[in-house]
């Protein structure tokens, strides 16, 4: 009983409803497969809740005989989060050439953190409505953008390409791959005795990039194998 009596209800029900908002946003960026998902997400936004209510009830005013000695900053500590989860949220940026990828994430970390502020200072209201706008926009402007601005840059996606085929068909595939697809990044191709190795890095505005390059490429004789890797941000 005496253990039970050193827990605040109103703490863990912010800790609590930081996790579960936490989880809400990190699981759409986990089905999304990002680089920031389930785990990130959650810690995120629980840290910003912990260093909030640190900031709220651990630097009490010292009051004597009612002349206040010490004031507190309640916003101190939790200003520090805004700058600090900049830190993680560059992390999981990154540049190839000209194309960035991870903004979306770092823009959804910087999200948590804040919700997480909100259930810390036990803004629930504020905290449950940001969750929700902020799955809405990330979902329903993903679908917009590949349904509607179909022509967007946005909707590139860049992949890797690693082919093998037969010496005797490789420098018509590799013509094709450089006549048909205009936003080809890199391209190298090596011969052994039997088989030819074309590597390609290219940008595809798809709805499923994959899927349209394997049917693209069964068309062609004499390839042996293919494999692609998908570099997608949304």
């Amino acid at each position: 009983m005496e253990l039970l009596g050193i827990f605040d209800l109103n703490i863990i029900i912010r800790v609590v409803s930081a996790l579960l908002l936490g989880f809400a946003v990190g699981l759409e960026r986990e089905m999304t497969n990002k680089y920031a998902g389930l785990r990130t997400n959650i810690l995120v936004c629980l840290g910003a809740c912990v260093f909030t209510i640190i900031s709220i009830y651990g630097f009490p005013a010292i009051t004597v005989t009612s002349v206040e000695l010490g004031t507190r900053d309640t916003a101190r500590v939790a200003a520090q989060v805004v700058t600090g989860i900049g830190f993680i949220g560059g992390g999981t940026v990154l540049r190839h050439g000209a194309t960035v990828f991870g903004l979306t994430t770092a823009a959804t970390l910087f999200m948590s953190a804040a919700i997480g502020m909100a259930c810390g200072a036990g803004m629930y209201d504020l905290a449950i409505v940001a969750t929700i706008v902020a799955i809405i926009t990330l979902v329903s402007v993903r679908f917009f953008e590949k349904n509607v601005l179909v022509s967007s840059t946005k909707n590139l996606c860049r992949l890797k390409i690693s082919l093998k085929c037969q010496n005797n068909n490789a420098d018509k595939i590799y013509e094709h791959i450089v006549d048909k697809y205009p936003y080809l990044k890199e391209i190298s191709k090596k011969a052994d005795e039997n088989l030819t190795k074309i590597i390609v890095i290219l940008e595809l505005n798809s709805k499923k990039p994959m899927q349209t390059l394997y049917k693209e490429f069964q068309k062609f004789e004499g390839i042996e194998s293919v494999s692609i890797q998908e570099f997608c941000e949304a």
